[in-house]
């Protein structure tokens, strides 16, 4: 059974960092593109960051560029989301996924091709 487990959220006050983890298991997700995604209350899912390969490219959300780090570990099968600088709307829960798909355009991360979500870690950012 495949299971994407997020942890890492909670309170922060803005400029303060967090680092999310995703612990996947199941299957091995080194052939997959692994990534992040956030809903806010009353807003949609929107695409935070997705990486191909361990250290192989990345691509952001244009909200958080410059501001969050995507990196994975395949032989932990974990993937990390270092985020930095954070500011009030970026409070949201962040789901984990997977895709046995990939493109090469931030644009490509859609939830509809995402194979797997993990359960989602809150992320709440104090002005």
């Amino acid at each position: 059974q495949v299971q994407l487990v997020e942890s890492g959220g909670g309170l922060v006050q803005a400029g303060g960092s967090l680092r999310l983890s995703c612990q996947a298991s199941g299957r091995t997700f080194s052939n997959y593109a692994m990534g992040w995604f956030r809903q806010a209350p009353g807003k949609k899912r929107e695409f935070v960051a997705a990486q191909v390969w361990s250290g192989g490219s990345s691509y952001y959300g244009d909200s958080v560029k410059g501001r969050f780090t995507i990196s994975r570990d395949n032989a932990k099968n974990t993937v990390y989301l270092q985020m930095n600088s954070l500011k009030p709307e970026d409070t949201a829960v962040y789901s984990c996924t997977a895709s046995d798909s990939w493109g090469y355009s931030s644009t490509y991360y859609s939830p509809h091709r995402m194979n797997y979500w993990g359960q989602g870690t809150q992320v709440t950012v104090s002005s």
